[in-house]
C-alpha cells in the first residue's frame, strides 16, 4: 500500500486547507468530491496559493449519504481524515434531519476503511462533543476526558449531530472496528485565512460585526483557532504512533471574547471600523431571551460554558503547537472576508 491519504470533502474550508498541507509535505492525495465538476476548482485554488506538486493529487466522487464510492476511493490509501459533514441547502425542521446524515457518513466512512484495511482514520468532530456541558463554575480546565451532554439546553442542532456522530464512531471502533486505529480532532470556532471564498461557519459571528446586522454586541466569551493549526493536528494525528484511540482538543492559548473581537478590528482595522457596535447586549437580556427563543437559548449556553480549555494533550502527545494567537486568527479571517467579498 503506498503511503497515501484520502482526504474527504476536498471542497470543504478545512478539507481545502489538509489537502494544501499534504501536497506541501510531499504526500499523495486523493479527495472525494460529491460531482466531478468540483475537480477544477479544488485544482485552481491550490495552484493559485503556489502548490506546484498537483500531480500528486487525484479524485474520488463519492457522498457521505449514499454507499456507492467509498470501497473505490480507499481501495489504495494507508489513512484517511474524514473531515466532510453532510451538506443542507435548506435549514431541516427537524434536529434529526441534521443528526442521522452525520451518524450514517461516519459510520458509512469506517465501514468502508475497515473493508479497505486502512491504516488509521481521523475524524474531524468539533468541542459541541466536548465541552458544552461544563459551566463557568467549574474549576477545572476543560478537557478530551469531557464530554457534552446531549439534552444540554441551548445546543444547536449541529454541534448535537457531531456530538453523536463521534459517539457512534468511537461505538463502532469498539465493536465491529477494533482492528482500526481512530482518533478525532475536535476544534472549537475555526479562524485563520481562507485559501479562497468558501469560510466555515465561525466566520459568521465576523459577518455580523463587520456589515452592521449586529446592532449591539454580546459579550460572549470564545475559543478559537487558525485553519492551518487545525489541519496540522490532522497531519499530526494521523502519522503519530500515540494518538491511536485519542481525542485532540484544537484551540489557540487562552480566549477572547465578542467584544475584544470587536476593539482588536477596531483598532487594527480602522477602515471596517464604521459598521462595528460600539454597545454591549446586556448578559440579563440573552438570559431573560433564553426563556422564551431557541438563538437565545444558544447563546447563553456560549455566555454559561466554562472557557478554561486545554490544549495540553495535542502539544504533549503530537508535540504541537498553535502557529496564531487568537487575535491573528481573528485578523487572518478577518481579512479573508475583505478579500473575497464576502462582508458588505
Amino acid at each position: 500500500m503506498q503511503n497515501k491519504v484520502l482526504v474527504t470533502g476536498g471542497t470543504g474550508f478545512v478539507g481545502t486547507q489538509i489537502i494544501f498541507q499534504l501536497l506541501e509535505k510531499g504526500y499523495m492525495v486523493k479527495t472525494t468530491v460529491r460531482s466531478f465538476k468540483s475537480k477544477d476548482r479544488v485544482i485552481d485554488v491550490l495552484k493559485s496559493n503556489g502548490v506546484s506538486a498537483i500531480e500528486n493529487l487525484s479524485f474520488a466522487e463519492a457522498d457521505l449519504s449514499k454507499d456507492e464510492g467509498w470501497d473505490e476511493a480507499m481501495e489504495d490509501c494507508e489513512y484517511v481524515l474524514s473531515v466532510a459533514s453532510p451538506v443542507f441547502f435548506d435549514i431541516p425542521k427537524d434536529e434529526n434531519e441534521v443528526i442521522r446524515p452525520a451518524i450514517d457518513g461516519i459510520i458509512r466512512i469506517l465501514k468502508a476503511a475497515n473493508r479497505s484495511k486502512v491504516k488509521r482514520v481521523v475524524m474531524t468532530s468539533n468541542f459541541g462533543a466536548v465541552g458544552f456541558s461544563k459551566k463557568n463554575g467549574a474549576q477545572e480546565v476543560t478537557t478530551e476526558n469531557d464530554w457534552t451532554d446531549e439534552n444540554e439546553p441551548g445546543i444547536s442542532a449541529y454541534e448535537k449531530s457531531k456530538l453523536l456522530a463521534e459517539k457512534a464512531a468511537w461505538s463502532y471502533i469498539e465493536t465491529e472496528g477494533k482492528q482500526l486505529e481512530f482518533a478525532t480532532i475536535n476544534p472549537v470556532a475555526i479562524f485563520g485565512p481562507s485559501l479562497n471564498n468558501h469560510v466555515s461557519g465561525s466566520f459568521d459571528l465576523l459577518k455580523s460585526l463587520l456589515n452592521g446586522s449586529t446592532k449591539r454586541v454580546a459579550d460572549i466569551p470564545l475559543n478559537v483557532v487558525d485553519v492551518r493549526d487545525v489541519a496540522d493536528l490532522h497531519i499530526r494525528a494521523m502519522v503519530t504512533p500515540e494518538a491511536k484511540g485519542q481525542r485532540f482538543i484544537a484551540s489557540a492559548d487562552g480566549q477572547i471574547s465578542m467584544m475584544e473581537i470587536a476593539e482588536l478590528i477596531r483598532k487594527e482595522r480602522p477602515e471596517l471600523a464604521y459598521k462595528i457596535p460600539t454597545k454591549k447586549l446586556p448578559n440579563v437580556l440573552i438570559e431573560a431571551g433564553a426563556l422564551v427563543n431557541k438563538h437565545a437559548r444558544e447563546g447563553k449556553l456560549f455566555l454559561d460554558m466554562n472557557r478554561n480549555v486545554s490544549n495540553d494533550k495535542a502539544k504533549k502527545l503530537l508535540e504541537w503547537s498553535p502557529i496564531s494567537t487568537n487575535e491573528q486568527a481573528v485578523l487572518a479571517a478577518v481579512d479573508s472576508l475583505v478579500e473575497y467579498g464576502l462582508v458588505d
